[in-house]
This record gives structure tokens, C-alpha cells and sequence, in this order.
């Protein structure tokens, strides 16, 4: 009997490496490690704590003039708003001053036309209104519109007078042109228009009298003398003129 032969069984051996494999190796550990130590550096320093780095001098004076210029540009700002809000104050008073002398105009014009246009109804001589100011606690001043389109063409001369209506100690009293004027015999304000005419003059009411009617008489040097009052109250310059009697 031939015995068969038994096949042998041999462990693999290792080949050692190549130099070039070993130095790759070396490296490729080298790097891992350096990876690690600098992997840790980098989170102690973000994690760790520690305080960041200060600005230099040069760049904290950078920084500062930076800040300094826009300061100084909201300062500019600032000024230029409030030079134009200014000048914006300035142009609506221009202009709310401009509205009143149109308004003013336009009311001296229907004046005009309501006596001189064409189809202005006549009348004849009158006092349009009559306006009073104090000038002090007693001293008073009037200022009288005078009209007539009656005799167009035709100069109106003649005297106005003034009285006024009230009470003192409870009693009735009417102050002549002489007692506003505390002169006796005083003339009246003189006056001379063709269409109109303001007539200005002064008057004195005596202590404690209480004015409550002011009546203004016309004297023309050809003509019937014409008398009109008017409330005091309502005469006082800003008050609504109530409308006036003769």
C-alpha cells in the first residue's frame, strides 16, 4: 500500500516594507499627530478663554477719526436741517403775510367799486365805519371813514365831531365834542374828500365814565349837517361793527 503524500501547510510570511512604504507610513503618523496637537490648539483658543488681540495705537487713532468725521457730518446734517426748517418758517409767514395784503386789497377794492364802479349805488355823505384804539386808560383814538359817490366829481369839505353816550354814577350822561376834547369851543377835524376819506383825531373820557354809544356828526360847509352812532363796544378795533344808525 502506497501511502499518499500529505500536503504541508505553511504560515504566510510578512514581507517587510519597502523603505519607501516606511517613510510614507512615518510621515502619514507624523501628520496625524500634528493634526491632533493643532486640532486641540485651535479649540483651547476658541473654547480656552482667552481675550482677543488689542487694536494698535494706529489703528484706535483711525477708529477715532472715523468716528469724529461722521460726527462732525451729523453736526452738518443737523445744522443744514434746521437752517432749512427755518427758511421753511420764514417762506409760510412770507406767504401768510402775502395772503393778508391780497385779502386786504381785494376788501379795497369792492370798497372802491361799491362807491366809484359803475353800478355802485349811490349815496351820500357818510360814515362807513368808525373804529376806536385806546391810547391810554382814558385817552382814546378814532379813525372815521367818510364816503359819498352822490356828486361825483364834487370835492365834500366840512368839520366831524364826535360825542359820546354813557354812564357816571349811575347816571345818563352824553359827553359833547368839547368835553372829549377838554377845551371849549373846540373845533372839529377838518375833512375834504371827493369819494372817501379816514379822519383821525384823540378824545379823554372823564373817571368812572362808562361809555356805551359813540355818535360822529358831520358838518359840511354847504349842506345839512348828518349825525351817526355806533356802538362803542363794537366800534373797538378787532370787534364785528354792528351796523350804524342815524
Amino acid at each position: 500500500m502506497i501511502d499518499s503524500p500529505v500536503t504541508a501547510r505553511t504560515k504566510p510570511q510578512m514581507q517587510p516594507l519597502s523603505p519607501i512604504a516606511r517613510s510614507t507610513l512615518y510621515a502619514t503618523i507624523v501628520l496625524l499627530l500634528l493634526s491632533l496637537v493643532f486640532g486641540g490648539w485651535g479649540l483651547w483658543k476658541v473654547f480656552g478663554g482667552t481675550e482677543p488681540d488689542r487694536p494698535t495705537p494706529a489703528q484706535m487713532k483711525a477708529q477715532q477719526r472715523k468716528i469724529d468725521q461722521l460726527e462732525q457730518r451729523a453736526a452738518t446734517l443737523a445744522r443744514s436741517d434746521q437752517i432749512s426748517r427755518d427758511a421753511n418758517g420764514d417762506l409760510q409767514s412770507t406767504l401768510a403775510e402775502r395772503d393778508e395784503e391780497i385779502a386786504g386789497l381785494r376788501a379795497d377794492v369792492a370798497f372802491y367799486e361799491r362807491f366809484v364802479g359803475a353800478t355802485a349805488q349811490r349815496r351820500g355823505l357818510a360814515v362807513h365805519e368808525l373804529q376806536l384804539q385806546p391810547s391810554s386808560d382814558l385817552s382814546w383814538h378814532f379813525v372815521a371813514t367818510l364816503t359819498q359817490n352822490l356828486n361825483r366829481g364834487a370835492v365834500n369839505a366840512g368839520r366831524l365831531q364826535v360825542s359820546v353816550e354813557g354812564t357816571r354814577a349811575g347816571k345818563l350822561q352824553r359827553l359833547a365834542w368839547a368835553d372829549l376834547r377838554q377845551q371849549p369851543n373846540a373845533p372839529g377835524v377838518e375833512y375834504s374828500f371827493k369819494y372817501f376819506q379816514q379822519v383821525e383825531g384823540d378824545l379823554v373820557l372823564p373817571v368812572d365814565f362808562q361809555p356805551t354809544r359813540v355818535a360822529v356828526r358831520l358838518v359840511p360847509q354847504s349842506g345839512t349837517p348828518t349825525e351817526q352812532s355806533f356802538s362803542w363796544a363794537d366800534s373797538q378795533v378787532g370787534a364785528v361793527p354792528a351796523a350804524s344808525s342815524q
